[in-house]
């Protein structure tokens, strides 16, 4: 007769400060009261964006900051758009039944168009005519990867080495999904390959995000505020295309909720 013990759990973030995304990618990461984890990452994260049709591009926040004062929330099929002068747009987003291919960071994307009165105010925003598309799950996102995560140690470190003070509570330029509790700096580095339970879900931390200018960008205004990046460059490990990394990627192993606290 033989016996099994069952498999232990695995090791729980200490606390998930923070939790959230942004619906409609390149707009502002706004904190969420939960956020729900599936096979793909988290659930609403960046299933549209703004794209540049006679160019076949998805537009990237770095090239195009004044995204970032734009406050994007979607309930079903309906997209609320608070601009950087408080006006709001909304109304539903119903497919118009074209699909295009654009580029995003050299790979392949396939979008489809979406109607309503929200490409109007981009395209005004951004002095440029743009369109809202939608984008299967994980297809707008840089490096593929479902969820990110950023440690509060790395982010005091980083915040003191660059004399940016309050760098926690400004944790949204990074648009980490998840912002942790840590006590020493870049210990979430250390948890690579290990399952780990955030919330009611498991999740399996990767390699190092790398960064780019878009941290030195206020996050809610798109405004020019920092020299994060720079700081960065000099003094943390770079990927191959010379890029700093700052926190870590992950993939869900197990789905549910996070909460913050």
């Amino acid at each position: 007769m033989t016996s099994s013990a069952a498999a232990p759990s695995p090791p729980a973030i200490h606390r998930v400060l923070s939790c959230g995304f942004a619906a409609v990618k390149g707009t502002t990461h706004v904190a969420r009261a939960a956020v729900v984890l599936d096979a793909h990452g988290a659930v609403g994260d960046r299933e549209l964006c703004v794209v540049d049709v006679a160019g076949r591009r998805v537009l990237k926040t770095v090239h195009h900051p004044a995204l970032l004062g734009v406050v994007a929330e979607r309930a079903d099929d309906a997209l609320r758009l608070v601009m950087p002068d408080g006006a709001v747009v909304g109304g539903p987003t119903p497919p118009t039944g074209e699909r295009l291919t654009c580029d995003y960071w050299g790979r392949p994307a396939e979008l489809e168009l979406l109607d309503g009165p929200h490409a109007a105010a981009l395209s005004a925003l951004l002095g440029r005519p743009v369109r809202l598309a939608a984008a299967r799950r994980g297809v707008v996102i840089f490096g593929g990867e479902g969820i990110t995560m950023v440690g509060t140690a790395s982010l005091r470190d980083l915040g003191e080495r660059a004399g940016h003070q309050g760098l926690v509570e400004q944790a949204a330029r990074f648009r980490a999904t998840f912002v942790v509790e840590t006590r020493t700096p870049y210990e979430e580095e250390g948890w690579l390959g290990r399952e780990v339970a955030v919330g009611d879900a498991v999740v399996r931390v990767g390699v190092g995000v790398p960064r780019c200018a878009i941290i030195d960008r206020h996050p809610g205004t798109g405004a020019k505020d920092g020299t994060l990046l720079r700081t960065l460059v000099g003094y943390r490990p770079r990927n191959g295309a010379g890029e700093p990394v700052f926190g870590v990627y992950a993939q869900v192993v197990t789905p549910g909720v996070v909460t913050p606290g």
